[in-house]
C-alpha cells in the first residue's frame, strides 16, 4: 500500500515518534524540525538531481541556473536542442550530457511517463526510474523522498548521512549497505529520518570555525 505523502503537519509529527531514537532526539532538541525540502515532480526535477549525483549541491546548482538562464524553461526538447558543446559551457560534464539527452529522449519517445509515478509504489517507482542511464538507487531515492514526498526512504550511499551519523552515534563511519541496516530502526519513517540527518549535517557545517 502506497503511504500519503509528507507534508509539514506529518513531518513534524513524525519528528516527535523519531526523537525517541537518542541521536536523532539531539538533532530534534538542537535544531528543530527540518525543512520539507520538497521539490516539484517532473523532468527539471529529475535533470537536477542527476546534476546533484557526486557533486555539491552548490555546483550542481549553479550548473542547473546557467542551463535554465539559457534556455528558459527546462524542457526535454529545450535540452535536446542544445549541442553537447552547449551543455559543457554551462557546466553539463560529458556522462551527465549522455543521460540528459536519454532522459529527455525516453519522456518525448514516452517510455517512462513521469506524471504517473506517483499513482506507483515506491519499488515500483524505483524500477521505472532504474531502466534509464544514469539513474541508479541514489537518484531515484532522492526523488522519491523530495519529489513524491515518501515517507519511508533511505538515499542508498548519501555521504553526508553516513557522516551525520557517525558524529551523532561516535560509531564508525559505515558503508552504504550497513547504514541501510541502521536505517531499518527509523521504519516508516526514513524518509524523516534523513531529513533530520541532513538537517544536523548542514547546520553543524554553518557553524563559525
Amino acid at each position: 500500500m502506497k503511504a500519503s505523502p509528507l507534508n509539514k503537519n506529518s513531518l513534524a509529527a513524525a519528528c516527535r515518534e523519531l526523537a525517541a531514537d537518542p541521536c536523532l532526539r539531539i538533532v530534534h532538541k538542537t535544531y528543530g524540525v527540518p525543512p520539507l525540502w520538497d521539490r516539484e515532480p517532473g523532468f527539471a526535477t529529475l535533470l537536477q538531481i542527476i546534476l546533484e549525483q557526486q557533486v555539491s549541491l552548490a555546483s550542481a546548482k549553479a550548473c542547473f541556473d546557467k542551463l535554465l538562464a539559457c534556455v528558459g524553461n527546462v524542457t526535454p526538447r529545450a535540452v535536446l536542442a542544445l549541442s553537447d558543446s552547449e551543455l559543457r559551457t554551462v557546466g553539463f560534464s560529458r556522462q551527465k550530457t549522455a543521460y540528459a539527452r536519454h532522459l529527455s529522449e525516453a519522456i518525448l519517445e514516452e517510455s517512462i511517463d513521469l506524471d504517473r509515478l506517483h499513482l506507483l509504489s515506491d519499488s515500483e517507482v524505483k524500477s521505472e526510474l532504474i531502466k534509464l542511464k544514469g539513474i541508479g538507487e541514489w537518484t531515484s531515492d532522492i526523488y522519491l523522498l523530495m519529489a513524491l514526498l515518501r515517507p519511508d526512504v533511505m538515499p542508498k550511499g548519501d555521504i553526508a548521512l553516513h557522516s551525520a551519523w557517525h558524529r551523532l552515534s561516535g560509531e564508525r563511519r559505515p558503508s552504504s549497505d550497513e547504514f541501510l541496516a541502521i536505517a531499518e530502526r527509523w521504519k516508516p519513517y526514513r524518509s524523516v529520518a534523513a531529513r533530520l540527518l541532513w538537517h544536523f549535517y548542514l547546520s553543524e557545517k554553518r557553524k563559525p570555525g
